[in-house]
């Protein structure tokens, strides 16, 4: 027999009404007092990955970098991250995520605020280097956090909330960003070295934090009643016990599925467009016209305004489906239609537009896209298979920029890159297209 809560949710048969309503008032508070703090977490996260773009602005024309030059230097990050995002997740899976995101949040800081030191080519190569290996591991290990909290149902919209920092930090770092380069010349230090320091010290102060506000789980929440935690570890073994699909439950079966290396495709085909916009932004915006580097803030900060409230509708609307893949398919196929477009109009309003759109579908993939993962893994094999899937993806970030500055100093435009960009997540479509179907998809029921 089967209830209806007063949310109008159904209650599943292995619940009584009072345990459905517990685990229900657990999952509230979960998502009021994890997803605001995380989502800052990734927000000042995402903000340092992506302030280069901004700095070049200063940077490029102070320091001699070609856009060859800058295009691998900002990819460098990528291959860093790649290299230690597998090992992180595992040794955050073995000592709690607590502990392990402070240290990775302090470690980038760090390397942020050091970034002002940057002198030339080499010393630009090797601090991306390094501040990819500093962060390695905090994003998938956090998409791992969240299954310990979130059923299967839920963890679309989680995720979209949590990632909704990726669309809201470009929104902040265009005006920021513009504004602190304004600083050039104060104390001696140039903007763009300004920009690196203030929009590093939040890392730090937020990796401290972490330790005291943090629970490893539901286990350790003081903020959870007794019988409000045990209604939601019920719920969410019961969510893994009774999965409609068969998963991995050890690191080495989880890597030998055809699967995961099709999940690591089409993120990298995603995040190959995703950084490519990203990176290139400013110097894009900047080609329309001459503009001060506070205009060309506000400008870029556009496109994300749509791409935050893109993620969380489609993130919703894949949860209430039960829906991944053709959510995921037709949002990169819209990212592709505003990059093509894109390429092809010389009007700067008309490019900033469809910019937004590419934004749109570019940001609505994440959701949809990172529910799939938990449908085919847990234990250690999530820990490590979701780390594999993110490190192989993020060499799109490495690749992307690189291309585009290779065809825009070739070409003296980025109507090419862009093309390069919207091919990537038409494949990305595609092999959306290709993955298995879990059951529950299939049968409601």
């Amino acid at each position: 027999m089967q209830y209806e809560d007063r949310l109008g949710e159904e209650v599943r048969p292995s619940e009584t009404i009072a345990e459905s309503r517990l685990a229900d008032a657990a999952l509230s508070k979960a998502r009021r007092r994890l997803i605001p703090f995380l989502f800052v977490l990734y927000l000042v996260a995402y903000l340092d990955r992506i302030n280069v773009g901004f700095a070049s602005l200063q940077m490029n024309r102070e320091l001699g970098l070609t856009e060859s030059v800058f295009g691998l230097g900002a990819g460098l990050f990528f291959l860093g991250y790649s290299l230690f995002e597998v090992p992180s997740n595992l040794i955050l899976a073995r000592v709690g995520a607590r502990r392990w995101i402070a240290r990775i949040m302090i470690s980038w800081g760090i390397v942020a605020i050091a970034t002002v030191a940057v002198r030339g080519a080499i010393s630009f190569f090797a601090l991306r280097f390094i501040l990819g290996l500093a962060e390695a591991g905090f994003f998938p290990g956090v998409i791992l956090y969240l299954t310990f909290w979130f059923p299967a149902r839920e963890q679309a919209r989680a995720v979209a909330l949590f990632m909704t920092a990726t669309a809201l930090a470009g929104v902040i770092a265009g005006p920021v960003s513009g504004a602190l380069l304004e600083l050039h010349g104060l104390l001696r230090l140039s903007g763009w070295q300004w920009l690196f320091i203030l929009e590093g010290l939040p890392a730090l102060i937020l990796g401290v934090m972490v330790l005291r506000y943090l629970p490893d789980g539901p286990e350790q929440a003081a903020w959870l009643q007794v019988d409000e935690r045990a209604a939601l570890l019920t719920r969410l073994e019961g969510d893994r016990r009774h999965g409609t699909q068969k998963r991995q439950r050890s690191f080495v079966e989880a890597i030998s599925s055809s699967t995961v290396w099709l999940l690591s495709l089409v993120y990298f085909a995603i995040v190959f467009g995703l950084y490519g916009v990203t990176f290139w932004l400013p110097q894009i915006i900047r080609s329309f016209g001459t503009r001060s580097d506070f205009g060309i803030g506000i400008l870029s900060a556009i496109p994300f305004v749509g791409a935050a409230i893109a993620m969380v509708f489609v993130g919703r609307a894949s949860d209430l489906s039960g829906e991944r893949r053709w959510h995921l398919a037709v949002c990169a196929v819209i990212g592709a239609l505003g990059l093509t477009l894109a390429s092809m109009t010389r009007s700067p309003l008309l490019s900033l537009g469809a910019l937004s759109i590419a934004a749109v579908g570019i940001w609505g993939t994440f959701g949809p896209f990172w529910a799939m993962p938990p449908e085919f893994l847990s234990g250690t094999a999530a820990a490590g298979a979701i780390a594999l899937i993110n490190s192989i993806g993020n060499l799109g970030g490495f690749a992307g920029p690189y291309l585009v500055g290779i065809v825009k100093q070739a070409t003296h435009s980025f109507a090419g890159g862009m093309l390069l960009m919207a091919a990537s997540l038409v494949v990305a479509a595609m092999l959306a297209l290709t993955l298995p179907v879990p059951l529950r998809e299939t049968d409601p029921s």
